[in-house]
């Protein structure tokens, strides 16, 4: 069979429009990978953290052709989830719980992939060939791909920045055997700036491009287990769960928009929840209003754990009750979250705490 020719990719961008895409760009999937020396550093240095998944993948994940050595080409597509109001703002409200944009609405994974897999088997129905679709979970390195593809670069955050959406863009990718020509890279254009490293609470960039997760706010609230490091805790503010600081801070989200995605719009419950509130859920009360949510993900105890400490940060003597409540939980990492939340509330004064 011939390869597609630019006809193919006009029809391929609208198939990806008509499921909701925002954007779909095309990579070789042949070509050597500089990002490939940066995540091996990224894990021999331990900077990985818990995540020991990225240690044993690390062959597989360190080139496309690592997880299907038949793939010719990718096609990535991107989702904008900009939000409608400014992540920042939610900081300032103390009693008050901050959750990632990105956590705010339906879980991602089951929505992108369900249209990727549709988008998939239209392509493979118009011109053969073989398809595998990946959104997030497969052994690849998505943001060196859709950066490959022409959607926008990996920033001094690591994360992806694109020209027409900043900071908001869920990503998924097609691994076919078909020959489609490649577009373009994207170039860099961070440029001088550097807010989104000077922004981060916790340091967690050691230089531009380089990220250690075990001090990112992110990797603390969301994949880290047991009790977070001490020195870490007071950073946490009102964050539980993830961390937008160096997403939202960033130039390009100038030119972001709303997500046409109505499913990616945040939910009410989730804009500013009172931390007094989700301190009470228990198990069942926690998976019901987590149904559909990423944060399902984490169980209601390391969820617990992430809202006891920032009710230890609020500042609000009020909020002790909640914590007081949790002394006797059925978890030993809640019972002393809520024992360190109850020591920070109650010291006096409450400046000698390094509140």
């Amino acid at each position: 069979m011939p390869a597609p020719g630019d006809d193919a990719k006009v029809w391929i961008r609208d198939e990806a429009a008509a499921f909701g895409f925002d954007s779909c760009g095309f990579a070789a999937t042949a070509a050597a990978w500089t990002a490939a020396g940066r995540l091996r550093t990224f894990v021999e240095t331990g900077r990985h953290g818990a995540m020991t998944w990225l240690a044993e993948t690390l062959e597989r994940r360190r080139h496309p052709n690592g997880l299907w050595a038949e793939a010719r080409s990718a096609i990535v597509v991107g989702m904008n989830y900009g939000p409608d109001a400014d992540p920042m703002t939610i900081l300032a409200h103390r009693t008050r719980a901050a959750v990632s944009v990105y956590a705010q609405g339906r879980d991602y994974h089951g929505l992108l992939k369900g249209r990727l897999k549709s988008l998939a088997g239209r392509l493979k129905w118009r011109f053969g060939g073989e398809v595998k679709a990946f959104v997030d979970t497969a052994p690849l390195m998505e943001k060196p791909l859709a950066q490959r593809a022409g959607l926008g670069w990996q920033g001094k955050h690591t994360n992806l920045v694109s020209r027409d959406f900043g900071s908001w863009l869920f990503l998924g990718s097609i691994l076919t055997t078909l020959d489609l020509a490649p577009d373009a890279a994207s170039a860099d254009h961070c440029g001088a700036c550097r807010a989104c490293l000077d922004i981060c609470p916790t340091g967690a960039f050691p230089a531009p491009y380089q990220l250690d997760a075990r001090a990112c706010l992110s990797y603390l609230t969301i994949e880290h287990p047991g009790p977070i490091p001490d020195r870490f805790r007071r950073a946490l503010g009102n964050r539980i769960y993830g961390c937008d600081d160096c997403l939202a801070v960033c130039p390009w989200n100038k030119f972001a928009s709303v997500a046409r995605e109505a499913g990616l719009h945040a939910r009410q419950a989730l804009r500013a929840p009172a931390l007094a509130d989700l301190a009470g859920l228990d198990d069942a009360g926690f998976r019901a209003l987590f149904t559909a949510s990423p944060i399902k993900r984490i169980g209601r105890n390391r969820f617990l754990r992430n809202v006891l400490y920032a009710i230890g940060n609020s500042g609000e003597p009020a909020l002790a009750a909640s914590a007081r409540a949790r002394l006797e939980d059925d978890d030993e990492t809640v019972r002393e979250a809520a024992l360190w939340a109850l020591g920070r509330l109650t010291a006096k004064p409450p400046e000698a705490s390094g509140a």
